[in-house]
């Protein structure tokens, strides 16, 4: 509305007077459009509210009651049942003064309804928690989040990311695992026509038939009939072309891998599980190709083997970098080189040679540089290089590897040998503990120089493994020539190595057999000083004594009487038998270091001291 139609102009302009004329035309116009708008609101929410009323008297049986107005009390109280607000006494009082009896028993059931429904909601909620294992998620249904999302697994609805995240939030894995069943499940009925089933529970015996038909396994007649009882038409029908594919194509693979001759074409038969092994490209294992030459499946069994070697093949030429060759056949030279190159790491000089011829070289790199570090790895296990792998390291100018071999086995002998406190430079000790390693003969002057510059100990285990050997040695010359001199010189060492009954074992002869009374004194000293060795001290000195029958001019059996007068502690009568030993040929210098040996070697610290205080008064 605008004030246009009202305006009246005298000469082009509009007139004062008649203005206001228009402005109150106007207001008055307005004033009654919101009256009647005002009073068409009030007569319709009027009327709401009486069709409202009408409706709760239907319900709770209160039609004779004659006030209709919706000011009426009766109107207050059932809008209060209705919305389930508790009636005071006050107020079933008027109900009753009024002979609403109906009334009343309408409003007890619906109590009574209500209280029920709200205990079959509380009791509905506790099962789904049970089932759904979300029992430690202890809140009230009323307030949780939890109720709808357990109905929506119920009733088989897809939870979503935002359910999923609620769940996990407030601890509930279990619940969260059993709704990615679920949603799998509904999704596999959808796929697989299943929808009119019911049951959306991980445990139906339809979820792990549809699962069976969603990796194309075949049922059983149970699972089959199970389907056709329960009306799933489709997916009995859907499970039927699966296996009619399948059967299609086992006959594909037969064909394609020579297999027909089997007879067997059902479904079930290894065989078709084999086919689908090789034409996924999988190698077959051994019982597998054990059951195919049961059958006589031998031009399967043959091209199976073709095509692991070609994939075999085409792998090594990937990882040797020989891929520009271009014979893939696994019939190929190259496929046998790089074959024994993967197992031994070593190529032999033919491989070398065929591989040079083809310009191949950064093979021949690969196989260098791996076998160098499958030596390293056999140092680092502390094991030791064989003279044709140090000749290949030689050879192919990797020094460093032999120098760490050598100092790697350098510290294995130290220990060995117990020289590991010491620091001893390489060499000659690394060459000497090899050769004892070895069982081969030491020098004896480098021996004895190092025993002089107290590099080595006498009585050290370098020391012992050295006179063993010799002994070792001796030994075995006399009973390779016969030499019986060297009998006394095999003893001799078998004593320095602390092995007394080996020297023993070797005497013990008939002396009577010999004619030269040297030889004779010889073997009988030496066997004495094996007795005194083990203290057996009274047949030491029997031997020295027959030692001096058999040569009175020898010095030796007069020098072992007076060490074994001195493991008496007679000490006068053991320089008694030194002085015999100097009148006939013995050093004094040399009966001084036996005296010093005898007394180093007493084991009784008494006696040693004892000893020690007798020399001492003897020779300040």
């Amino acid at each position: 509305m605008t004030f246009r139609k009202y305006l009246c102009f005298e000469g082009g302009c509009l007139t004062r007077p008649f203005f206001f004329i228009c402005i109150a035309i106007v207001a008055d116009n307005t004033f009654n459009y919101v009256r009647s708008h005002l009073l068409s609101n009030m007569g319709k929410e009027s009327q709401n509210r009486l069709e409202h009323f009408a409706a709760l008297k239907s319900k709770y049986q209160a039609t004779q009651y004659q006030d209709s107005s919706p000011a009426s009390l009766l109107y207050f109280i059932l809008r209060k049942v209705d919305l389930g607000i508790e009636l005071s006494h006050l107020e079933f009082n008027w109900l009753k003064e009024y002979k609403l009896v109906e009334t009343l028993k309408a409003i007890k059931q619906e109590q009574q309804h209500r209280f029920q429904e709200f205990g079959n909601l509380e009791f509905e909620f506790s099962k789904l928690q049970s089932k759904y294992k979300a029992t430690k998620h202890d809140v009230s249904w009323q307030s949780s989040h939890l109720y709808f999302i357990l109905l929506k697994l119920e009733s088989g609805n897809l939870v979503t990311d935002a359910d999923v995240k609620w769940l996990r939030a407030n601890g509930l894995d279990e619940t969260n695992k059993i709704a990615q069943e679920v949603n799998r499940f509904t999704q596999l009925k959808s796929k697989y026509k299943a929808t009119q089933y019911q049951d959306s529970y991980p445990e139906s015996k339809l979820y792990q038939i549809l699962k069976k038909l969603d990796l194309t396994e075949c049922l059983s007649n149970s699972e089959y009939n199970w389907l056709l009882n329960n009306q799933l038409l489709e997916t009995a029908e859907i499970f039927m072309q699966q296996e009619l594919e399948k059967e299609a194509q086992f006959a594909q693979l037969r064909d394609k891998y020579q297999a027909n001759k089997h007879l067997d074409f059902s479904l079930s038969s290894p065989l078709y599980l084999i086919l689908q092994n090789i034409d996924a490209k999988n190698n077959l294992s051994d019982s597998e190709i054990n059951w195919l030459e049961q059958q006589e499946l031998s031009e399967t069994i043959a091209i199976a083997q073709e095509l692991e070697q070609t994939r075999e093949f085409s792998a090594l030429r990937i990882k040797y970098k020989a891929t520009e060759y271009q014979d893939s056949s696994p019939k190929s030279h190259l496929y046998k080189i790089l074959k024994r190159l993967e197992l031994s790491n070593q190529l032999g000089e033919q491989d070398i040679n065929f591989l040079k011829k083809r310009k191949l070289t950064e093979i021949i790199e690969i196989a260098n540089e791996k076998y160098a570090s499958t030596l390293k790895s056999k140092i680092d296990l502390g094991e030791l290089l064989n003279e044709s792998e140090i000749d290949w390291l030689k050879n192919n100018r990797r020094e460093d590897i032999i120098v760490l071999a050598q100092q790697k086995h350098f510290a294995i002998l130290k220990r060995k040998y117990g020289l590991i406190y010491l620091s001893l430079v390489l060499e000659p000790f690394y060459a000497i503990m090899v050769k004892l390693e070895k069982k081969e003969r030491l020098d004896p002057k480098l021996v004895l120089q190092l025993m002089e510059e107290e590099l080595l100990s006498p009585g050290g285990k370098i020391a012992l493994a050295y006179y063993k050997l010799e002994g070792e040695f001796y030994e075995q010359e006399f009973h390779r020539t016969g030499n019986k001199w060297d009998i006394p010189t095999a003893s001799s060492y078998w004593r320095k190595a602390d092995e007394p009954e080996q020297a023993l074992k070797l005497t013990n002869l008939d002396l009577s057999q010999i004619r030269e009374s040297k030889l004779k004194s010889a073997i009988s000293v030496t066997r004495g000083a094996a007795f005194r060795d083990m203290d057996n001290l009274a047949d030491a000195e029997i031997c020295a004594k027959k030692a001096m029958e058999y040569h009175p001019d020898s010095h030796q059996p007069y020098t072992l009487m007076g060490a074994i007068y001195y493991d008496k502690s007679d000490y006068p009568k053991g320089d008694y038998w030194y002085e015999q030993a100097i009148k006939r040929g013995a050093k004094p210098e040399d009966i001084d270091d036996e005296r010093k040996r005898v007394v180093r070697s007493t084991k009784d610290e008494n006696k040693r001291h004892e000893a020690a205080e007798y020399l001492l008064k003897k020779d300040s």
